[in-house]
C-alpha cells in the first residue's frame, strides 16, 4: 500500500509539472506573439510616416496622387493596430505622430518650414523610442 501511495503523489507532482510547464509555455508564447505584432505594427507606422513625411515634403497633401493616398492608408492602418496592441503612452505619441504628418507642408527652403520638419523627425524619434521601451517590457 506504502508503494501505491509514493507512486500516486509522484504522479501527481509529475501531472502538476506538466501542467504548470504548459501554463508557462503558452504565457510565453502569447507574450512574444504580443511582441512581434507590435515590432511589424511598429515598423509599419514608421515606415509609412517617414515615406510620407518625405513626400508631402516636396508637395501638398492636396497635390496628393495615388502615392500619398496610399501612404496615408498604411500609416492609418499600422496605427489601428498599434492603438489595438500597445499601451495609452505609446497610442498617444502615435495619435500626436500622425496629427503632426497632416499638417507637413513643403519646405520651399523657408528656415520655419524647416524646423516644422525637425520638430516632426524628433517627434517620430521620440515615438520609436517608446515604442521600443514599450517592446522591451513586454
Amino acid at each position: 500500500m506504502g508503494n501505491i501511495v509514493s507512486v500516486a503523489v509522484g504522479a501527481g507532482f509529475g501531472l502538476i509539472g506538466v501542467v504548470f510547464g504548459s501554463w508557462f509555455t503558452a504565457r510565453r508564447q502569447d507574450r512574444m506573439w504580443l511582441r512581434d505584432q507590435k515590432l511589424k505594427a511598429g515598423i509599419g507606422f514608421n515606415t509609412a510616416v517617414v515615406q510620407l513625411i518625405d513626400y508631402l515634403k516636396e508637395s501638398q497633401l492636396g497635390d496628393d496622387g495615388p502615392g500619398a493616398n496610399e501612404l496615408a492608408n498604411r500609416m492609418q492602418e499600422a496605427r489601428s493596430a498599434l492603438k489595438l496592441l500597445c499601451a495609452d503612452d505609446t497610442v498617444a505619441l502615435a495619435d500626436a505622430l500622425a496629427r503632426r504628418v497632416w499638417t507637413v507642408r513643403p519646405t520651399d527652403g523657408r528656415d520655419d518650414r524647416r524646423a516644422e520638419h525637425w520638430e516632426t523627425l524628433d517627434l517620430l524619434g521620440r515615438f520609436t523610442h517608446q515604442l521600443r521601451q514599450e517592446i522591451a517590457r513586454s
